[in-house]
């Protein structure tokens, strides 16, 4: 039964992988400001698109353990079902690989997540969403670290653009805040006598937007590729909420960088921090699609694609 929930799972995955149009659409967009996808931390939008992300990571056990490599390749598809509503798919091929102790592989659990959009200001370069996503249990690989039980987690999720500032505050007008707040619920109490607890995300990410400075704040010069770049900082963070672990709080600082092409975004970052009794550095990078597209004599915001008349070179 196990078996066949994991292979039904993965067969729907794939189904809504090769459903993607030849053209995915984008859908960060509040006014004249455009949000990149991050790494880590979830988005407030909701759009259509397929995005692979690769993960290397080395953790040492601070309690004198053996180091541990783990890499992942994920994979996710987003879908709107309606203009402010979408649905989204995410799945992960994993290795870990233990000092003296070999390599192990296997799927991640399935993800869902169902996000609705039920605000957005142009003015004042704002987005609001809420969201619930369910971690499908028993449909990874156990010896990866993917859970028998499933974790339901409703969150709030947040984007803010600080386009609206004063034309005196300049170079701080290209700021952007993304975040999510939720709680994580597992579907049993406990696994093997060890409780499994409810936990509390609240990550965040500064976002420092070329783009945005070069288009809608001053001309500075600035030539391809780094007027299409935008700078990322993002803070994953976790607290326990109650068991063994009660108030404990993990995560990382993932410093990137993303550059925003017409049809695709590229990005690359570090992660570097503490999660659990390790101390983790890596580094991820990963891809997704985009529309950029010119207007002439407009800069708003279309249907699903950000619409830019001022940019030196945009096209791409």
């Amino acid at each position: 039964m196990i078996w066949l929930r994991r292979e039904l799972a993965f067969s729907l995955f794939l189904m809504m992988i090769a459903a993607i149009p030849a053209i995915s659409f984008a859908h960060g967009v509040a006014g004249q400001r455009f949000f990149p996808t991050t790494f880590a931390v979830d988005d407030p939008f909701i759009s259509d698109e397929f995005s692979v992300l690769y993960n290397s990571i080395k953790m040492n056990d601070e309690a004198g353990g053996p180091q541990v490599q783990a890499s992942s390749l994920e994979a996710g598809y987003s879908k709107r079902i309606f203009p402010n509503f979408g649905i989204e798919l995410e799945e992960s091929y994993q290795s870990l690989r233990t000092d003296g102790d070999g390599t192990v592989n296997g799927f991640g659990n399935l993800g869902v997540n169902v996000k609705y959009k039920f605000y957005t200001s142009a003015e004042h370069e704002t987005i609001l969403s809420v969201g619930v996503s369910d971690e499908i249990g028993n449909t990874g690989n156990r010896n990866v670290g993917s859970d028998s039980f499933s974790t339901i987690s409703p969150a709030f999720y947040f984007g803010k653009g600080f386009g609206d500032l004063p034309d005196s505050a300049g170079l701080l007008r290209p700021l952007a805040v993304t975040g999510v707040l939720g709680l994580n619920f597992p579907s049993q109490k406990s696994t093997d006598d060890v409780r499994n607890p409810t936990t509390l995300t609240w990550a965040f990410t500064f976002q420092y937007s070329l783009m945005y400075l070069q288009s809608a704040v001053k001309d500075v010069g600035l030539g391809q590729p780094f007027n299409r770049m935008v700078a990322v900082v993002e803070f994953p963070l976790e607290t326990c909420l109650n068991g063994d672990c009660k108030n404990q709080t993990t995560g990382t600082v993932n410093p990137g960088i993303a550059w925003i092409g017409k049809y695709t975004e590229l990005g690359v970052a570090a992660d570097q921090g503490r999660h659990s009794s390790h101390l983790r550095r890596g580094w991820r990078a990963g891809t997704r699609p985009t529309r950029l597209d010119r207007h002439r004599g407009d800069r708003r915001a279309g249907a699903g694609y950000r619409e830019w008349d001022s940019c030196p070179g945009s096209a791409v």
